[in-house]
């Protein structure tokens, strides 16, 4: 399995050694390198990429904010000098974090995760339905579109509310709500994205979904409407 990747540092020496190390890996296919986060922004337009070996501290937009801006975003493995921004990272699902100097047996080993983490995302079954995967209590669970009514923010977690149980997932609703196929969610409130089959009706404050009443931002009311007629 070969994944299309591009490494994005503001510096030409790192972003040397990266793509060296890249080319030397069969797993590997090299789009572009980028020098700053806005460059990338702009080229992930027109390149289908399933990988991204991202600098964290770049001038204008650093690597956690350029990831807050994408909308369909690859997996990601951080490459910095700084073990500080780990957590964070973890935030992001970020695939591996890599600490500059990087070593060919370290950086094969993140491509080894990278592969295995798109294998996962392509063990689509018809007959099962469309899903994702989520990380909790440090496991890989697999969570069935059709399952998800909505998902709840909790400080620096989301909890994922599905017909048989809840789970809470270390994420910002941003960063989850990227994960979600477009359509058939909404973010309807600051801290409740909802699952556009699951609203059983609304009104100007509230959304129902079964028993539970979820609240409405005044100004997602026309976006909850439009969304609904589109499905």
């Amino acid at each position: 399995m070969i994944l299309n990747c591009v490494v994005v540092d503001d510096s030409a020496i790192q972003r040397l050694s990266i793509v060296k190390l890249i080319e030397n890996n069969n797993h590997l296919n090299l789009i572009a390198e980028y020098s700053s986060a806005l460059e990338t922004k702009n080229g992930l337009n027109t390149h289908k990429v399933d990988l991204i070996f991202l600098d964290i501290e770049m001038p204008v937009l650093n690597g956690f904010e350029l990831l807050d801006v994408l909308n369909n975003k690859p997996q990601i493995v951080f490459v910095t000098g700084k073990t500080e921004y780990a957590f964070k990272a973890f935030n992001y699902d970020a695939t591996d974090y890599l600490q500059k100097p990087i070593t060919r047996e370290r950086f094969s080993q993140a491509v080894d995760k990278a592969v295995e983490q798109h294998k996962l995302k392509l063990d689509f079954n018809q007959e099962e339905g469309e899903h994702i995967f989520v990380k909790s209590n440090l496991k890989k669970r697999k969570v069935y579109i059709r399952d998800i009514k909505w998902i709840e923010a909790l400080g620096d977690y989301v909890k994922l509310v599905t017909e048989d149980t809840s789970l809470v997932v270390l994420s910002t609703m941003k960063a989850f709500e990227h994960e979600l196929p477009e359509g058939k969610f909404l973010r309807i409130h600051k801290s409740y994205i909802v699952n556009l089959d699951k609203v059983d009706r609304f009104n100007s404050k509230n959304v129902e979904v079964g028993a539970y009443e979820i609240p409405l931002s005044r100004n997602k009311k026309t976006q909850l409407v439009d969304a609904l007629n589109s499905i």
